[in-house]
């Protein structure tokens, strides 16, 4: 084989892996659209499933990504509200302030025990079987939960200007949002949303 035909077949071989990765990509990016389309928080929640999208990936396969990455938030803002109160232990700070962050160590410690246990639940689920319900009922419950603490832990900062208490709410209120998009995306499994059937 001559060097223009070596070459020719190089080329075509990139052409035709280019049109495979447009179409992976685009088949990806259409599947987590769709999934996310009536989510709470439709952006972010295209935003956080893109990176773990493939067009083989079911509804359950997305509804663990979402969880995932809303337990390595809680546990991220565990470590931080932590160390924070360790911080404040050593400095002036007002008794509401550290009453609400104290209370709020507990909430996300408990998030993030209930996202462990809520993607337990996905693992152990699968799609038709007499379990499955079983199952979603009890992923739901532990997401659900883990959103009230979120809405718990902010409360107890209404009453606090300080940057420290407006930090806390805004990194808890962007944990709230990943929850409430993972909840959705759990409950859309078994096509309580949309028409649509689990596992598609």
């Amino acid at each position: 084989m001559d060097m223009q035909a070596r070459n020719h077949n190089y080329h075509f071989a990139l052409l035709l892996l280019f049109l495979f990765l447009s179409w992976y990509s685009a088949t990806a990016q259409d599947l987590v659209r769709s999934s996310c389309a009536h989510a709470r928080y439709p952006a972010l929640c295209i935003k956080t499933l893109t990176p773990y999208a493939t067009p083989s990936a079911t509804a359950l396969d997305l509804a663990k990504s979402a969880v995932r990455v809303s337990l390595a938030h809680s546990r991220s803002l565990s470590t931080y509200v932590t160390t924070l109160h360790s911080q404040m232990q050593q400095q002036s700070s007002s008794s509401a302030e550290r009453v609400a962050l104290n209370d709020c160590i507990a909430q996300i410690a408990d998030s993030v025990d209930e996202f462990t246990r809520t993607l337990s639940e996905l693992k152990n689920m699968q799609v038709g079987t007499t379990s499955f319900q079983w199952h979603m009922s009890n992923a739901q419950t532990w997401t659900s939960t883990s959103l009230t603490n979120c809405y718990s832990c902010m409360n107890g900062f209404g009453g606090v200007v300080s940057k420290v208490g407006l930090d806390v709410k805004q990194r808890v209120n962007s944990l709230g949002m990943l929850t409430s998009n993972a909840l959705y995306l759990i409950t859309r499994i078994g096509g309580a949303a949309n028409g649509v059937r689990g596992g598609n």
